[in-house]
């Protein structure tokens, strides 16, 4: 009896979580979630399309909530309307600047060089101490140098 009630109460608290990890205050930092995003150019599916996002793990800026809806900031500073589900409360960031960023075995420009990632690589963002990254692009681990990541500290 006891299974019965809890597995599906424990689906639905499951189920919610991702849309409570949304409501927070703006603006903060999240991710995509879909392999295909359209941002608009309001806060409804009637608003017409004004982009669509191919690229899950994309760092994004929440900086306005309503009902459901999300006003993103893109890396390129675009802005527009994304479905707050669609989204990852999951920290990610991209890699910018000019030319090649440096993969580090730890967090110092003294430590071994494992990798150099071009701007535009995105991956998930780790912690942050003392200016340097945890960053993982697939199955490579390393530390970036915060300046070369879009997607990290205070959005």
């Amino acid at each position: 009896m006891f299974a019965r009630l809890f597995i599906p109460f424990l689906m639905l608290a499951t189920a919610a979580v991702p849309a409570r990890a949304q409501e927070r205050e703006t603006p903060y930092w999240a991710s995509i979630r879909a392999t295909v995003l359209n941002m608009r150019v309001g806060p409804s599916a009637d608003y017409k399309i004004d982009w669509v996002y191919r690229r899950p793990g994309l760092p994004v800026k929440v900086v306005r909530v309503m009902e459901g809806w999300r006003l993103i900031e893109d890396p390129d500073g675009a802005r527009g309307w994304v479905v707050a589900r669609l989204l990852s409360p999951e920290r990610g960031a991209m890699v910018i600047g000019e030319g090649l960023a440096d993969m580090r075995a730890g967090d110092s420009a003294d430590d071994t060089l494992k990798w150099r990632l071009e701007p535009g690589v995105v991956g998930m963002l780790g912690d942050c101490d003392a200016g340097w990254c945890e960053f993982v692009v697939g199955k490579r681990y390393g530390y970036v140098a915060e300046t070369r990541l879009w997607g990290v500290g205070e959005p």
